[in-house]
């Protein structure tokens, strides 16, 4: 069952998933050659302890940081440590955060100084996905309409999207229904209606689409160890517009 948020529920959405756009912001400004991953781990950890709120990945099916932070062909789920973010990197950071009960899920991919033109295109392409995607997230459009926006616009650009993981519902839990993949065929799967509240986010390779889980269970890469990026909003399902609840502008 897909769970409708009330006007109430709604504003505590909104509220805690500012903090998480917030942090996002907050953790650019650090983001450049010589920083190491667990340090950019505490900054938004205290940023988000500071704004009222609590990292919601921290233990989560024992996960052991407050963000997941993926460098070059790590997809999703890195584990921060002790790597020092180098010239040419490109770094992917997935955060949530909740507060009063209701959480707030996003990630970007950030460049680490200086990058490669195809390096900022997947980047950029990655991005573009989820716009392609807000498009559909409409009353009376399906999930599946989401689902093939982003493929269709990641193909196009001669990429491939991930297709073990996908979006999903959020809310009350981190992870609520629907399942919304990132490919898959228009007009399918769940009806969407005013007051869902879901975690759109496009996982973008450069090369196959094939990834691999390594052993300590968590960190995901491509297994032709090329690029991957990612990038995801939480969004509000109105009877107009859908809302963006972790962009700024």
């Amino acid at each position: 069952m897909i769970p409708i948020k009330s006007s109430q529920e709604i504003e505590k959405m909104r509220a805690v998933n500012r903090i998480v756009a917030h942090a996002l912001s907050e953790l650019e400004k650090y983001i450049a050659p010589g920083i190491s991953a667990i340090e950019l781990d505490r900054i938004a950890e205290e940023f988000v302890l500071k704004s009222g709120a609590k990292p919601n990945f921290k233990n989560y099916r024992g996960f052991p940081n407050s963000i997941c932070l993926s460098v070059n062909d790590v997809v999703i789920h890195g584990i921060p440590d002790g790597y020092i973010l180098k010239d040419g990197d490109i770094v992917s950071i997935d955060m949530g955060a909740v507060k009063n009960g209701f959480h707030g899920d996003a990630a970007r991919t950030f460049a680490v100084g200086n990058i490669s033109k195809e390096a900022q295109n997947l980047i950029d392409v990655t991005r573009e996905c989820f716009f392609e995607a807000l498009k559909q997230a409409r009353v009376g459009r399906r999930v599946g309409d989401i689902s093939h926006a982003v493929q269709v616009h990641a193909e196009k650009n001669g990429f491939s999207v991930v297709r073990p993981f996908a979006g999903h519902g959020i809310g009350r839990h981190l992870h609520e229904d629907p399942s919304i993949p990132n490919y898959g065929a228009p007009h399918q799967g769940p009806l969407l209606k005013a007051g869902y509240t879901l975690a759109i986010e496009p996982m973008i390779n450069q090369g196959t689409y094939a990834v691999r889980v390594e052993p300590d269970g968590w960190t995901v890469r491509t297994t032709d160890k090329k690029l991957s990026a990612h990038y995801e909003n939480t969004v509000l399902i109105t009877h107009s517009d859908p809302e963006v609840l972790t962009l700024l502008d």
